[in-house]
């Protein structure tokens, strides 16, 4: 049996080399994208031979449409994990910046998926995971903003794949142990050890709820009940709630 493809953006660290370490696990053939080369090689050093690795800034028109070609080839499995946020807020954010991360949440997700799907739709099997985040249920910042669409998106999409027998799953974690919070400028030292995620445990999670065909994965009991608040609450009080925080993820 040919074993089924992955294709992983923001490979490199964090939650995408988790998942991809895990994919490598099950016997995924794995696609490895980042904007990083040098890192996206150190990561997949110990990885399986035949993985193939890409070196692409997705904010980008040329590198955003040549992995939407890999993309329109054929996969098992699509992760739209690039991403990042910014260490200032919006006004003090030059605008090309707060650009640049809309356009790698919001267009590339949607355009990268819409190479992806047909494929998967013709055969009959397959699917989406999107990195979203828990931040998309409250409305905080231009970041939390472009999480929502991601988390509204997949949503959507979930519902029109799902009778194909294609899943589109939406994963919003919280705080997870990365380089993330201090490429974003956060002060993460007064936040508690219980609220830590490892990323390996959300890898897990999240390729569990999607092999489940769930469209929203949100891992960890202390963010379930979060994300529950959230998605109750209405968006006004929940922007007030959040007035003065600066956590992106």
């Amino acid at each position: 049996m040919t074993a089924p493809t992955a294709l992983v953006t923001g490979a490199a660290s964090g939650i995408g080399a988790a998942l991809a370490k895990r994919l490598a696990t099950e016997g995924h053939r794995l696609i490895l994208v980042d904007r990083d080369g040098e890192r996206l090689e150190a990561t997949a050093a110990s990885f399986p031979a035949g993985t193939e690795l890409l070196t692409a800034d997705l904010t980008a028109d040329d590198d955003l449409a040549r992995i939407e070609a890999r993309c329109r080839d054929g996969l098992d499995l699509l992760v739209n994990n690039a991403g990042f946020g910014h260490p200032t807020r919006f006004l003090d954010t030059p605008i090309a910046a707060e650009i640049a991360m809309a356009r790698l949440h919001m267009e590339t997700v949607l355009r990268l998926t819409h190479a992806a799907l047909p494929t998967m739709l013709a055969r009959g099997s397959g699917g989406v995971l999107n990195t979203a985040s828990l931040l998309g249920f409250f409305p905080s910042s231009t970041y939390s903003a472009t999480k929502a669409w991601v988390i509204n998106f997949s949503q959507a999409t979930a519902r029109a794949a799902r009778p194909h027998g294609v899943t589109v799953t939406a994963l919003c974690p919280g705080f997870t142990r990365t380089g993330f919070h201090g490429s974003a400028g956060m002060d993460t030292a007064t936040i508690p050890d219980f609220l830590w995620l490892d990323p390996d445990k959300v890898a897990a999670a999240a390729l569990r709820d999607w092999r489940k065909g769930k469209a929203l994965s949100v891992p960890g009991w202390q963010y379930k009940l979060v994300a529950a608040f959230g998605r109750a609450l209405p968006p006004s009080l929940a922007g007030r709630l959040l007035t003065g925080t600066d956590m992106r993820r």
